[in-house]
């Protein structure tokens, strides 16, 4: 789909392959106003004039449209271009009424709005023109091409003033900007171009020099091998003038947004994450999650914004991501078989890798961080073995190379891939679980094996301990969940429920419930105590490869192969607090009804019955009424006055009265009132009229003949 461009007013416009143009209310969620395109194939390309009231849309049929958004009517039909037309700009000062477009011959066309005809054709580029910009008086245009050059046009010469070839693919993004805080001291007139490096670059149009260059913090600098698949280029770049901003689209479709005339990273956004392999929460108080990705970069997200860091270090997809306990440092690891430590500053949220780890000899599968004050971490491999590491004691500041881990311990630990790693809550014990269906658990002091868990069918995926008891959990391709005991390494518990692979486990609720996802896409709470599953949670379409806890345990965060993050919180405790609050409004209700018989206030009494929605209490409060002296009358003078809903409440309640005899005579009552002033049309107006009548057939014979006047039945 494309996007209208924002200039002034807030007006979003979409065209899709239906062939359909739809008009956004975008605060509100919803389409206003849709039209058909009338172009007979999709449309490529769309922007708006300044005033935001024309709309110019560009189709791969070779024809331009424009539409007045206003008076919601096509003005114009452009034809002339060969191919598809994938660039539309007006110029800026609308009273000369100019469109300018590119399609695949690679030339600019001006067109005269007032007459509809193509006034004049730039040739320059040998390649697909990419971007236009225009000077601030409106009289230099600058074109970029795929031919990796910007060329500069007199608007009133109607000629090619200069060529500045950039030696990279690229879009303009902006030619009105005053750079003299980057030390550019020129008045000539200055361009920005974003291109298939990934650099923001100001240009000098009359001396064709680069004068700034500003490449993304933290990201590797682009080989000049580099083709223009270099997933760090910049594909889309456009202007927001209004906060003075330049937002631009990687190739990984990644949004930067960066604040002029610095030309400084202000926001990134991850527009497509691809499969999400592991998340953890991350801060004091969870303010972040680190998610690895299908991906050789770390995002790290800020959950109040939504802006993201990328992490730039390891050189193949990452696999596995854990947390040490005070929540401000995290290790990964991944298929380039190394390990990285990663340390987050509390105060500005920057993340930078403080040491690395190398020694395995094939992909590094799961990595798990010391629980206590002592930092080390202990790293499972294909390779078969685990490594236990230990983290220097002086940590590079930022800018700095990262240490270097150094390995204390290596075991062959399995016959084959190791998927899971887990370090004990007090630091003493390392349980793995591996492809060989096995999980082991290991003393951490010289990793002699303490104890060998054997019951699993298939492969085992992942590995925890309890947080409060002496109890491993691990979760296998053979669909169950098992518990056992740390003393006699028994099977103490099987939880059953996932129809495929369950990839990933945790402990929530102090430990007493557990959290599991699986390959089926569901995600599942088991109570351990009753050994049962209390609720399931459908919410991806896909592996559920990432799951954890947040350190306050009112937060779930899930990951899965369709490329959704989800958060969930813990409401129980808020629900508790509700069900609490309708109890004791029950019983001031009850209190109120008791006070209201006492006083014979009948119909305020009768109304509270009904709203409690209990037909054992309304007909206490029925037999109250006929018990008085003026029983009937006040019956009928009570039921009379009720609403329409109450009175369907009632009648409901008559059909269940009527078939017992304890009560039936109280049902009778009510129905006669209700027959006797109520005609048929007014009783067929009531909600589920017909199913009550026909309940009370068999009790009462006299209904029939009420039910045979309610024809059509």
């Amino acid at each position: 789909m494309l996007l209208g461009k924002v200039l002034i007013v807030l007006i979003l416009v979409t065209a899709s392959r239906a062939l359909l143009l739809k008009q956004w209310d975008w605060k509100q969620e919803k389409c206003t106003r849709s039209w058909r395109a009338i172009h007979n194939v999709p449309v490529a390309s769309m922007t708006f004039d300044s005033t935001s009231t024309l709309l110019a849309t560009g189709g791969c049929d070779g024809t331009i449209k424009l539409w007045d958004i206003v008076k919601q009517y096509c003005t114009h039909n452009l034809k002339g271009s060969s191919g598809v037309v994938h660039l539309v700009e007006f110029h800026p000062d609308i009273s000369l009424l100019q469109l300018f477009s590119s399609s695949l011959d690679c030339a600019i066309r001006i067109w005269d709005l007032r007459t509809s005809k193509c006034i004049c054709v730039l040739e320059s580029h040998y390649s697909a023109v990419t971007s236009l910009a225009f000077s601030p008086d409106g009289h230099t245009l600058i074109s970029s091409g795929r031919d990796k050059i910007c060329t500069v046009w007199d608007l009133v010469q109607r000629k090619e003033k200069r060529t500045v070839p950039v030696y990279e693919g690229v879009v303009i993004l902006s030619a009105n900007e005053d750079y003299s805080q980057l030390g550019v001291k020129s008045k000539d007139l200055h361009f920005i171009t974003a291109g298939s490096k990934g650099v923001l670059r100001v240009w000098e149009s009359s001396t064709a020099r680069c004068v700034f260059t500003q490449t993304l913090p933290s990201a590797p600098v682009s080989s000049p091998e580099q083709t223009d698949g270099d997933p760090l280029s910049l594909v889309y770049c456009l202007p927001l003038p209004l906060s003075n901003r330049l937002a631009t689209i990687t190739a990984e479709h990644n949004i930067l947004l960066y604040q002029l005339p610095l030309l400084s990273v202000q926001q990134q956004f991850v527009g497509y994450s691809d499969d999400i392999l592991d998340v953890r929460f991350l801060g004091k108080e969870d303010t972040h999650i680190v998610v690895a990705t299908n991906s050789s970069q770390l995002k790290v997200f800020e959950l109040a914004t939504s802006s993201c860091q990328i992490l730039y270090g390891h050189t193949d997809t990452v696999l596995s991501l854990d947390v040490f306990r005070k929540l401000s440092m995290f290790a990964s690891c991944a298929k380039d078989k190394s390990l990285r430590v990663w340390r987050m500053d509390p105060e500005t949220g920057h993340v930078h890798c403080v040491a690395q780890g190398h020694g395995h000899s094939n992909a590094v599968g799961s990595i798990s961080c010391s629980r206590l004050k002592k930092a080390f971490l202990a790293s499972g491999s294909q390779d078969c073995t685990i490594k236990v590491w230990d983290l220097p004691d002086d940590l590079p500041a930022v800018g700095e190379e990262p240490a270097q881990l150094v390995t204390r311990i290596t075991e062959k630990a399995h016959d084959k891939d190791v998927n899971s790693v887990a370090i004990s809550p007090n630091d003493k014990v390392l349980a793995s679980g591996s492809q060989d269906r096995t999980a082991k658990l290991w003393s951490l002091t010289d990793m002699s094996l303490l104890g060998v868990f054997r019951g699993h069918r298939r492969g085992i995926w992942c590995v925890q301990f309890s947080p409060v008891d002496q109890v491993l959990a691990t979760a296998s391709a053979d669909g169950s969940v098992k518990l056992w005991g740390l003393h006699d390494f028994s099977c103490l518990k099987t939880f059953e429920g996932h129809d495929a692979s369950v990839l990933k486990i945790i402990f929530v609720s102090r430990g007493t419930q557990l959290v599991s996802g699986g390959s089926d896409g569901l995600v599942k709470l088991w109570t351990i105590k009753t050994n049962e599953c209390v609720k399931t949670f459908d919410a991806h379409q896909d592996k559920v490869w990432a799951l954890h806890g947040s350190s306050k345990d009112d937060l779930m965060v899930t990951g899965s192969a369709d490329s959704n993050i989800a958060i969930w919180k813990d409401i129980s405790e808020e629900e508790l607090v509700e069900l609490q609050a309708k109890q004791e409004d029950q019983i001031l209700k009850k209190q109120e009804l008791s006070n209201l018989l006492h006083e014979k206030k009948y119909l305020k009494a009768l109304g509270i019955a009904i709203s409690l929605d209990q037909p054992h209490t309304v007909l206490k409060v029925i037999k109250e009424i006929r018990q008085d002296e003026e029983g009937p009358q006040q019956l009928e003078k009570t039921l009379l006055r009720l609403r329409q809903d109450q009175k369907e409440s009632v009648l409901r309640y008559c059909a269940v009265w009527n078939t017992n005899a304890r009560s039936c005579l109280d049902a009778q009552a009510v129905l006669q009132v209700l027959l006797t002033h109520l005609s048929p049309d007014d009783l067929l107006q009531f909600q589920g009229a017909r199913t009550h009548l026909e309940g009370l057939i068999p009790y009462t014979g006299h209904i029939t003949i009420f039910v045979a006047r309610c024809n059509p039945w």
